[in-house]
């Protein structure tokens, strides 16, 4: 199975306009237009009868005292864990593109609602649902996809891969309100091909 994307080539440099904050150099940060990447995959097998699709940080740090903080920066060897940006599973078989800006179009204070989507696929909350979970003009489910953010003093550009997955199931067994690592454990056993897309974002001028 291919994935492709008319966006960003694969391992270069997301633009701006599918991220969630975009540099500023007055106050660090924007927000940005946050409009979900183009995707189209091709070579699927034959009995595919649903896909997913994850998006992940690979880069976020462990530890948060130095993120976003005046005169300090997050070394690029802190340990790194898992961010989810986007959890979309049960699109059609028949399926094999996604426009931009087709599931996300702006940033949305609160989150985006859930889990019901286009296409009757459904998605689950990323990883800001938890980010914001103090900040009372943010917090919220954060349902679909929300994009790049990472630390503005972050010595290390993150990485956003993007995995197709074809199933073998129309409808995958999560109910409800369920994250990424829900959805992947309920990927397993289920998959017949995947494919993956990585590009790159940083907010610190520094590595612009």
């Amino acid at each position: 199975m291919k994935l492709t994307s008319n966006s960003f080539a694969d391992g270069q440099k997301i633009p701006g306009e599918f991220a969630f904050a975009i540099p500023n150099a007055a106050h660090h940060v924007s927000l940005g237009k946050n409009r979900n990447p183009h995707l189209a995959w091709s070579d699927v097998p034959e009995s595919t009868r649903s896909f997913a699709v994850i998006c992940h940080d690979p880069d976020a740090p462990s530890q948060g005292g130095d993120v976003n903080q005046e005169g300090r920066s997050v070394p690029a060897g802190l340990p790194r864990v898992d961010f989810f940006h986007w959890i979309l599973v049960d699109l059609p078989a028949a399926m094999r593109e996604i426009a931009a800006g087709e599931f996300s179009r702006e940033v949305t204070p609160r989150g985006k609602s859930g889990p019901s989507a286009p296409h009757g696929a459904r998605r689950g909350i990323n990883d800001y649902t938890d980010w914001f979970a103090s900040d009372h003009d943010m917090c919220g489910d954060y349902y679909g996809y929300d994009g790049p953010c990472p630390p503005w003093n972050d010595e290390l550009p993150h990485r956003y891969i993007f995995t197709l997955y074809a199933l073998d199931v129309e409808r995958l067994p999560l109910e409800g309100r369920f994250d990424g690592p829900a959805a992947r454990a309920a990927l397993r056993g289920h998959i017949l091909a995947e494919a993956s897309l990585a590009g790159t974002y940083s907010l610190n001028p520094a590595l612009a």
